[in-house]
């Protein structure tokens, strides 16, 4: 029999200096692509957080006026390790995110307001690799994401942005999707990947309701474990893979 054919991972686009990402939760950017956003605050470029939900919803012994409060500073803690200061929540309900004008406007205010040439979000399809289904929220505000980047740069959609003072920014170059069953690209996870478990560790209450686990332990396992799979398509180094949508 023939072996399958392993597919190789481009590097991702260097010519950039600002990314905005964009996704769901406290944790998603942990689970997802911490190790590469750790490398490239290394390399001086300039990345900003932008989160729909609080995670409010995310732990059954915590009621979401406490939880909000507690993940909200897990998050803010979590994006320090790997050298990201800015952290923005919007007040959209977390567990009902809905697809929408309302969040495509939220994204694209923050497009406006962060001028990134790169946006990265979160796995937007319905399933994880078509094994395990994906939370509404994460479809929701991947697409609204992927919709928004476009959105940004047309006058005539959102025009009242403008009137805030928000005008329109068409320089989104890139849509990079962590978490896709389905990537083109990757990021070496070396420099980056003892920090992106650090920074994983910060959603210590998260982790704890999660499981029974040793939160270090199931930290570093989730993750280098993700980086040391990728790598078998990256030349063998660890890796963190993206979908990429150029524009």
């Amino acid at each position: 029999m023939t072996e399958p054919t392993i597919t190789p991972l481009e590097p991702m686009p260097g010519d950039w200096q600002r990314a905005l990402a964009v996704v769901a939760h406290p944790d998603d950017l942990e689970y997802g692509c911490s190790a590469a956003i750790a490398a490239w605050t290394d390399e001086g470029r300039e990345v900003a957080y932008l989160l729909a939900t609080r995670g409010e919803a995310g732990i059954d012994t915590l009621a979401p006026a406490e939880c909000a409060v507690l993940r909200e500073r897990e998050q803010r803690a979590s994006a320090a390790v790997v050298g990201v200061s800015r952290v923005e929540f919007l007040d959209h309900k977390d567990g009902v995110v809905a697809y929408g004008i309302a969040l495509r406007r939220d994204i694209a205010a923050a497009i406006r307001r962060h001028r990134p040439e790169l946006v990265i979000t979160l796995n937007h399809r319905d399933t994880w690799g078509g094994t395990a289904w994906n939370t509404p929220d994460h479809v929701a505000v991947g697409r609204a994401t992927l919709d928004a980047a476009a959105d940004a740069g047309n006058r005539w959609i959102f025009p009242e942005l403008a009137e805030q003072g928000l005008e329109p920014w068409n320089g989104v170059r890139w849509v990079a999707v962590a978490g896709s069953s389905t990537p083109t690209h990757a990021v070496d996870a070396t420099p980056g990947l003892e920090r992106a478990v650090r920074s994983l560790l910060e959603h210590r209450t998260y982790i704890e309701a999660l499981t029974d686990e040793d939160p270090e332990s199931y930290a570093r396992a989730f993750l280098t474990g993700s980086a040391r799979a990728t790598g078998e398509r990256f030349g063998g180094r660890p890796a963190v893979a993206f979908e990429l949508f150029g524009r």
